[in-house]
């Protein structure tokens, strides 16, 4: 069976730009962290959002490679790093597992 690349990479920049779209309104939230996360969120979390959010930060640091000259000249390269690596990163690193809507910002602690 021969695997076609062409394909893969199209569905694995579907999956980056729907978790993109997707998980915008979720961090514009502010709510209170539960005690306990459902085994099941845990489960999805673990298995779904942690991969993906891996591919959204690496995805997002190559984005921010190739646009940072770009950013430069428009004085907002600190903006495109916080939009493209660190926040992925954040959600994918430090938000407790099978949290989904509770994950610290950057922004709120300045």
């Amino acid at each position: 069976m021969r695997i076609d690349c062409r394909k893969i990479t199209a569905v694995v920049v579907w999956a980056v730009l729907m978790i993109g779209v997707a998980g915008k309104p979720v961090l514009a939230e502010e709510c209170e962290r539960q005690p306990r996360a459902d085994p099941g969120a845990m489960t999805a979390d673990a298995a779904v959002a942690r991969p993906a959010g891996t591919v959204a930060t690496v995805t997002g640091f190559a984005i921010f490679i190739v646009t940072s000259p770009f950013a430069a000249m428009g004085g907002n390269t600190h903006e495109a790093w916080q939009s493209l690596v660190a926040e992925p990163a954040r959600y994918t690193f430090t938000r407790p597992l099978g949290h989904f809507d509770c994950e610290p910002r950057a922004s709120k602690k300045k």
